[in-house]
């Protein structure tokens, strides 16, 4: 069982199991560590897991709608081809995780961290993201459209020829992280323009 430290405090295990496939609707798991359990191409609607560990396990493929991952680790974990619609990630970790071609579409993740992530051309629409911590990602060719990043981590995160139209950003240092081919929208541009320390005034 993962220790306290890593994640959260979870009160059992389960171990080696095949939930390849199975529909998952209406579950609840509290205080699980799952390890080494293989969820691929799962589904579920108001599934819940809380406070619960994921370590080496395989998410590949499954596909979650109105459901809740809160206060959760997941370590070293494949979530190739994942997707989220409408789902609470509130609060949860992620640690050297696979993250090809994961979609999320509405929902929260604030609160969590996807620090060092790869997330190379993965795709979040309307999702409520606040003080999520993005510091060293790597987001390049990413969409992330209509989210709302305010009060997050944007620490040397690689942004490149993401695109980021109508996204609530948080302060950063664009300096510090690559923007470079990035999609914005004139708002943003402003914003950025401010961030670097420019004087945006109207023509006379």
């Amino acid at each position: 069982m993962p220790s306290a430290s890593r994640g959260p405090a979870t009160t059992s295990v389960v171990r080696d199991a095949d939930w390849d496939g199975e529909d998952l609707s209406g579950q609840e798991h509290v205080a699980v560590a799952f390890v080494d359990v293989d969820f691929t191409d799962a589904t579920g609607t108001g599934v819940v897991f809380d406070g619960c560990s994921f370590v080496n396990c395989r998410l590949g493929g499954v596909r979650f709608s109105d459901s809740s991952l809160s206060n959760c680790l997941v370590s070293d974990t494949s979530l190739f081809d994942a997707e989220f619609r409408g789902c609470r990630l509130v609060g949860t970790t992620f640690e050297e995780c696979r993250l090809d071609s994961l979609r999320v579409v509405g929902g929260d993740w604030s609160f969590g961290a996807l620090r060092g992530a790869d997330l190379r051309k993965t795709h979040f629409e309307d999702v409520r993201m606040r003080e999520l911590d993005l510091t060293d990602a790597r987001l390049d060719e990413a969409s992330l459209r209509n989210c709302d990043l305010s009060g997050g981590q944007l620490n040397r995160t690689s942004l490149r020829r993401a695109d980021l139209r109508a996204t609530e950003l948080p302060a950063f240092e664009p300096a510090e992280s690559s923007l470079r081919g990035a999609i914005v929208d004139p708002h943003q541009a402003m914003r950025i323009a401010e961030l670097l320390g420019l004087d945006v005034r109207p023509l006379d």
